[in-house]
């Protein structure tokens, strides 16, 4: 049986403009890369509410919004952000020089 790498590498810090939001793919599993105030965040792409696309979503700050109902959450922790939401998973993310790279395991609570 085979061992995942614990960090893949998902983009350049050239390819992901400041404020923006881009679906990425780890390990079979669907994330939304987003970077804010030059810092990179991964949160899991599928909101809990209905499957909407987070990465087609409007990043404000560090608040995520679903395009589909308008559900929020905050990309740093993927804690909701809107009364009795659910959250979705946040991903550890590492700079190394010009590459980002994600790490397939939860991130913990800060």
């Amino acid at each position: 049986m085979s061992k995942r790498p614990p960090f893949v590498k998902v983009a350049t810090v050239s390819e992901i403009p400041e404020g923006t939001v881009q679906h990425i793919v780890v390990h079979d599993k669907p994330m939304a890369l987003a970077r804010v105030e030059g810092s990179f965040y991964a949160v899991n792409a599928v909101c809990p509410h209905m499957g909407g696309p987070l990465a087609s979503g409007r990043l404000t700050g560090c608040i995520l919004t679903c395009p589909w109902h308008g559900w929020t959450f905050d990309v740093r922790t993927g804690l909701a952000d809107h009364p009795g939401g659910h959250s979705v998973s946040a991903y550890e993310v590492r700079v190394e020089g010009e590459d980002i790279l994600v790490g397939w395991l939860k991130r913990t609570a800060p």
